[in-house]
């Protein structure tokens, strides 16, 4: 498989993965000229996406979704929840359905259920042959019944959202900083290095930390404090990688 996070961060998220046969976004939510762009940098057109994996339906996730599907009728994969959430926004006719588990031709889904203030929120471990995907961000935590599914897994893009001290020292209003920091809300650095410490094995080829706040983190806080944490427990992995909100990743081969 490949993957690119084209986008990450609170002004919009979406990611390419690929394997042999098929092509998909997770997420749209920059918008559209931005994402055909990226998309054709890494010489993919946008007509060849076969499906959208949609993880929640906040702005950041969705916001470029309505022309992107306008243009090119890609199929979009949902939750009932989402589909309600969206059906008073724009209509969606080329969509699916999604449970615990599903295929998108020679690609298998797993969800995992995310905890976020939206009213269905999901996770993803994509899997092709040996190669697989991990792709949690905008939880507030990530339940221990899932340790297993996500272990060993070959590419994480994990959420690495906020410095605990940035934040409760920083501008927002109290409530705003209780509800980052809630179970409903997203992972701090101390939060994703504790998670990633425990699910990366000798299958992990690289780690992306993904939705970075500009407002209460700092790429080199979010880099250190994952780099402190392996360190204590004497894990050794250089391959890690920040996600930016303007630019796109490498291209990761898995």
């Amino acid at each position: 498989m490949k993957a690119c996070v084209l986008a990450s961060g609170s002004k919009g998220n979406s990611t390419f993965v690929s394997s042999i046969n098929t092509k998909l976004l997770i997420d749209l939510g920059t918008n559209c000229i931005y994402v055909e762009r990226k998309l054709r940098d890494i010489n993919v057109e946008p007509d060849e996406i076969n499906g959208i994996l949609l993880t929640h339906t906040h702005a950041d996730h969705i916001n470029g979704i309505k022309v992107f599907i306008k243009k090119y009728n890609t199929k979009i994969y949902l939750t009932k929840k989402m589909l309600s959430d969206l059906s008073g926004r724009f209509e969606i006719d080329n969509y699916e359905i999604i449970d615990s588990e599903f295929s998108i031709d020679d690609i298998n889904v797993k969800v995992i259920k995310t905890s976020h203030d939206a009213s269905d929120s999901n996770g993803y471990v994509i899997e092709h042959n040996d190669s697989s995907i991990v792709y949690i961000t905008d939880t507030g935590y990530v339940h221990k019944k899932n340790k297993e599914i996500l272990s060993n897994r070959s590419l994480y893009i994990f959420e690495s959202n906020h410095d605990i001290k940035m934040l409760m020292e920083g501008n927002y209003p109290y409530y705003l900083k209780q509800r980052i920091v809630g179970d409903s809300g997203h992972l701090s650095n101390q939060d994703s290095s504790s998670y990633l410490s425990s699910f990366i094995g000798d299958k992990t080829k690289y780690i992306v930390l993904a939705h970075i706040s500009e407002e209460n983190n700092e790429p080199s806080l979010a880099f250190n404090t994952l780099r402190d944490k392996f360190k204590e427990e004497n894990i050794i992995f250089d391959n890690i990688i920040i996600a930016e909100q303007y630019n796109r990743t490498d291209i990761f081969e898995i």
